[in-house]
């Protein structure tokens, strides 16, 4: 039976470097490519200067637009390797979005990308990586 991994995406660095970690390590899995929209990264993004009026449902669009464009990239890559992927899009919190999805997904395994953050960032921020691992029923691994 072939593994199914989980691989939470985002447009950084690091989430490229996880899907190649996994491209190369896990050749006969499956991946499960998830991307999460976080509301709250949607309301943050504009701020309000001088009470001007924003469109959210426009901002909530070309979000998940461009989600639907890195998962379809992921896929892409997935293939161009000859490793099937599977995608998902889910709105919610990061990390509870990422543990919440082994519920139901039938995932042995994530790789995930690590931010790097250090010093007074990782603690005022916290890590997305670091809640999955300490939250995850499964094995993770952390790409630096």
């Amino acid at each position: 039976m072939s593994k199914r991994i989980l691989l939470p995406v985002d447009e950084s660095d690091r989430a490229a470097d996880a899907l190649e970690f996994a491209l190369e390590e896990f050749p006969d899995a499956t991946l499960v490519a998830l991307h999460v929209l976080d509301p709250a990264d949607l309301y943050g993004a504009t701020g309000f200067e001088g009470g001007a009026m924003v469109n959210y449902q426009d901002l909530h669009e070309r979000s998940q637009e461009r989600g639907e464009t890195l998962l379809e990239d992921v896929a892409e890559t997935a293939a161009d390797h000859g490793v099937d992927c599977e995608t998902e899009l889910v709105i919610g919190s990061v990390a509870r979005s990422i543990v919440d999805f082994l519920e139901d997904g039938d995932i042995d395994q994530i790789v995930i990308g690590s931010h790097g953050r250090t010093g007074a960032s990782r603690i005022l921020l916290g890590s997305v990586a670091e809640t999955v691992a300490r939250r995850s029923p499964v094995p993770v691994t952390i790409v630096r």
